[in-house]
C-alpha cells in the first residue's frame, strides 16, 4: 500500500471515530434499515457514490473552512498530517471494494452487515 493511501486509511479511521454521531433518527439496527438510509436512489443496493456520501459526512463536518483538506487543527486531537478529500474518498473506495464480496460493484444488506475485511 502506498504511504498516501495508508495515511488516508488511518485518517479515515480517525475521522470516523471522532465524528459526531448522526441524529438518532439516522441510527438503525437492522442491515436492511441501514441499507435504506444509504440507498438514496431507491435501487435496493448501495453504489460507491452513495457509500462515499454516507461515510464522508464526518469529513464534511470536520472541514470547518470547506477547503477540502482537513488541516491538523481540524483533526481529532488537533494534530496529525493534513487529509485531502480525494485521499479520504480513495480510502472509502478501498473499504467499499473490500465489502463488495461478490464484486458486482454495489453493496447489498448482507455485504453492509458483514464485518470489514
Amino acid at each position: 500500500m502506498k504511504p498516501a493511501a495508508l495515511a488516508a486509511g488511518f485518517a479515515l479511521a480517525a475521522i470516523a471515530g471522532a465524528a459526531l454521531a448522526p441524529p438518532a433518527a439516522a441510527q438503525v439496527t437492522a442491515p436492511s434499515a441501514y441499507l435504506e438510509r444509504i440507498d438514496t436512489d431507491g435501487s435496493g443496493d448501495v453504489s460507491l457514490a452513495e457509500y462515499q456520501q454516507w461515510m464522508g459526512y464526518a469529513f464534511e463536518r470536520m472541514d470547518a473552512d470547506g477547503d477540502g483538506v482537513l488541516a491538523p487543527h481540524e483533526l481529532p486531537g488537533g494534530r496529525g498530517r493534513p487529509v485531502r478529500l480525494a485521499d479520504h474518498r480513495a480510502a472509502l473506495a478501498a473499504a467499499f471494494a473490500r465489502q463488495d464480496a461478490d464484486g458486482d460493484g454495489v453493496l447489498d444488506a448482507a455485504e453492509l452487515a458483514a464485518p470489514p475485511r
